[in-house]
């Protein structure tokens, strides 16, 4: 049974920086492609930063592009992603996904709220 459990959410100041992890049990990280998604109040979850398999190649949402920084830890088996320069709709509840080999995997969520 696959679990997936993220952390490091929190409150932070407009400009701030957080960085949240992704801690996976029951399955290896690096066979899967891992994502962070979040989801604000009212609106659809989206999809916010991948990391493939093997290689680890990286794609992000045009909205946090050079801000944002998703990474992988193998020998930690753990995903994380690394928020810079955070703004106000930044503000969500950010899930951690996997998925790859007919898996699909999602994570309980964390909040991040940014405000002054």
């Amino acid at each position: 049974q696959v679990q997936l459990v993220e952390s490091g959410g929190g409150l932070v100041q407009p400009g701030g920086s957080l960085g949240l992890s992704c801690a996976a049990s029951g399955a290896t990280v690096s066979r899967y492609i891992m994502s962070w998604y979040r989801q604000a109040p009212g609106k659809e979850r989206e999809l916010v930063a991948s990391i493939g398999s093997l290689g680890g190649s990286t794609t992000y949402a045009n909205s946090v592009k050079g801000r944002f920084t998703i990474s992988r830890d193998n020998t930690k088996n753990t995903v994380y992603l690394q928020m810079n320069s955070l703004k106000p709709e930044d503000t969500a509840v950010y899930y951690c996904n996997a998925r790859g080999y007919g898996l699909v995997a999602w994570g309980q969520g964390t909040q991040v709220t940014v405000s002054s």
